[in-house]
């Protein structure tokens, strides 16, 4: 059964509409989510909600525990992640409150684990096409019925943080052709991957980076009205999503759902017990087969 996750980013925290609404304690093997997931129904479909920084947003995107959050919904049965996400702009067609479905990234953190897998089970997953064709197709369809300003496909740059670029490094970034720049995609595009979940991610344009010429005249104000906006439309295509449906696996053309089938380097007889455990809700499907 198919059941719809969101991670919500800077600007979503709750999902409107949902029946018999319960935020929910999920334990991980990775430590303590972001918070509670809230888990409900919407349109007949099962959905779970995590806020990314937590309710209040307390958690920086260093801090963030990406494992956690990913292993947390994957415990709950999610299937599907709609990940939203605040970003800057680095090109000049892609204005503020433009949602921009992302199918490409480079990661340039440095402080956060990256992967489920370590010492005593080793397993390399593709990275090549990161968001799910599938999925992200689902999304563009429900954007357009409901009117929200989208762009189909673009690369996100991702970057440690908290603070935001030099104008040296915006600049760089627009030379590589990088498209928008954000925090909070990376590692969770890959750890979304490795969980067997499909990922389509959603990055809604606050501001231009530093590079363009109007970013020192741009007022808080101004953001916040942008980001109230930008929650606004996101909420709006959850609900065009969910009212969809989502299809059940294993029915992913892009076979997200079955990327770990020859990703497992370590030999069965060599794996770390310990580690077993602690990937039985991420891996456990071709652990235990």
């Amino acid at each position: 059964m198919a059941m719809l996750g969101v991670i919500g980013g800077s600007g979503v925290y709750d999902i409107e509409g949902l029946e018999n609404p319960t935020w929910t304690r999920v334990e991980s093997s990775f430590g303590a989510p972001s918070d509670e997931i809230l888990i409900g129904r919407l349109y007949g479909l099962d959905m779970a909600f995590l806020p990314r920084h937590g309710r209040g947003h307390v958690y920086t995107p260093s801090t963030i525990n990406y494992r956690a959050n990913i292993d947390a919904l994957k415990r709950v049965g999610v299937t599907d992640i709609l990940a939203l996400s605040a970003c800057g702009s680095l090109r000049e067609d892609l204005p503020p409150g433009t949602f921009v479905l992302i199918d490409q990234y480079v990661d340039r953190t440095f402080a956060r684990e990256k992967s489920f897998f370590d010492t005593g089970c080793v397993a390399h997953v593709s990275m090549a096409h990161p968001a799910c064709a599938c999925l992200s197709e689902k999304v563009a369809k429900a954007a357009s019925a409901v009117a929200v300003p989208f762009v189909r496909g673009g690369t996100y740059l991702v970057m440690e943080g908290p603070q935001f670029s030099s104008l040296a490094e915006s600049r760089l970034y627009r030379q590589w052709g990088m498209d928008v720049i954000g925090m909070t995609n990376m590692p969770e595009a890959k750890l979304a991957r490795e969980a067997e979940i499909r990922y389509a991610p959603i990055a809604m344009v606050t501001d231009y980076d530093c590079w363009h010429p109007d970013h020192d005249h741009v007022d808080v104000t101004s953001v916040i009205a942008v980001m109230h906006k930008n929650g606004d439309n996101a909420r709006a295509l959850v609900k065009a999503v969910a009212k969809r449906g989502i299809d059940a696996p294993p029915t992913c053309t892009a076979r997200c759902d079955r990327v770990l089938d020859n990703a497992l380097i370590t030999a069965p007889s060599a794996r770390d017990k310990t580690m077993m455990t602690k990937l039985s809700a991420v891996a456990g499907r071709v652990l235990n087969t």
